[in-house]
């Protein structure tokens, strides 16, 4: 007689389990994610190299099909090889408009998509923000989640779903005020309209 499947729980994927193993050995929580399929993820506070690996891990910790966006100039040697693995999509700045036809193009083709950006653009007192991430959200007529790295709680979260609207200046000022709320790396090196939100909350007692 031939022994029949008990139907037992399925086996974790291993980059899963990796993921995991590095959130728990750093104190570090992660999720939970929308039931989402079709996304632009907006991460931050961006301040820090850090924040891109932090990314990767809880993207493999719940197992996310998710492209993270990072700077072309990290794929160069061995750590290229291991970003592509990662999931990690080299994107070249000076070439937003490409960037941003070529994305809402993707999102027309495909039924699943989630496109992960740092708006910041750079991790050092950025003066504005790059808004490709909005403009390729409205053109192709997905939501902006935001993920939030928070290194004082010591949680990546994705706490906001955002759908573009008429008032552009309103969704990013809400957005700016998100990203004020939680702890960077390096406090002293947030972008402009972050320290601006920043201010604001202390004043206003948040």
């Amino acid at each position: 007689m031939q022994n029949q499947s008990t139907g037992g729980p399925s086996r974790v994927p291993l980059g899963q389990r990796i993921g995991q193993a590095l959130l728990r050995l750093t104190g570090w929580t992660a999720g939970p994610f929308p039931d989402i399929d079709r996304a632009v993820i907006a991460g931050g506070p961006h301040t820090s190299n850090w924040d891109g690996v932090l990314a990767l891990v809880s993207r493999s910790a719940l197992q996310k099909d998710v492209n993270v966006m990072i700077k072309s100039s990290l794929f160069k040697g061995p750590l290229g090889a291991l970003l592509h693995a990662l999931g990690a999509m080299p994107i070249e700045r000076g070439k937003a408009g490409g960037m941003v036809e070529q994305t809402v193009a993707a999102f027309a083709e495909r039924e699943k998509l989630l496109i992960a950006v740092t708006p910041e653009g750079t991790r050092s007192n950025a003066d504005k923000w790059k808004l490709g991430f909005y403009h390729i959200a409205r053109q192709a007529n997905v939501p902006i989640i935001l993920a939030l790295a928070d290194y004082k709680a010591k949680t990546f979260s994705f706490p906001v779903v955002i759908y573009p609207g008429d008032d552009m200046e309103a969704d990013l000022q809400q957005i700016y005020t998100h990203f004020a709320g939680v702890t960077p790396r390096h406090v002293d090196k947030v972008s402009a309209p972050v320290y601006a939100a920043r201010a604001a909350n202390e004043r206003d007692g948040k």
